[in-house]
């Protein structure tokens, strides 16, 4: 696992696209972030990040975690590519980004996802992450989730 570079992002579209569901964008997501990296992840004094995992040179997943507030951060893009879902890799992925938000000092962070992502709502709930609102978008159920990081979900 490594930072992503501005080079990587012509791989980084083709995981977005690879991800999509039943191929649209919607009208309030167009992966805008991947074609300006540098903008959305890379220019806040490290209060953002964006990684991607690698097997035998190949990009086989990335996640991004994008500042929101003072004490909140987004995870974004977590997308794994087919050929290596259910290998661990969605896991690996979150741990990283939990662990920079730890490090930051983030107390929330906050995620949405698509209903039809079964596997990733799987992985969010694995990880303590609850569900607080259902919403509508371009006729698609969107869901959000937060998990508060000043506490320890296991204990809850």
């Amino acid at each position: 696992m490594r930072l992503a570079e501005v080079s990587d992002q012509p791989v980084l579209r083709e995981l977005f696209r690879e991800g999509l569901v039943e191929g649209l964008v919607g009208d309030n997501d167009t992966g805008a972030d991947i074609d300006n990296l540098q903008e959305g992840y890379f220019n806040d004094e490290g209060q953002s990040g964006f990684w991607i995992a690698e097997y035998g040179g190949l990009v086989i997943g990335m996640i991004g975690v994008q500042k929101v507030g003072d004490s909140a951060a987004e995870v974004r893009r977590l997308r794994v590519r087919g050929t290596f879902r259910r290998h661990g890799i969605g896991t690996l992925l979150m741990e990283k980004a939990l662990a920079f938000c730890r490090h930051h000092g983030y107390l929330k962070l906050v995620l949405d996802v698509r209903i039809e992502r079964g596997p990733a709502i799987s992985l969010f709930e694995k990880f303590g992450f609850a569900h607080t609102r259902t919403r509508e978008f371009d006729g698609r159920k969107l869901l959000d989730f937060y998990l508060d990081l000043y506490r320890d979900p296991k204990k809850s």
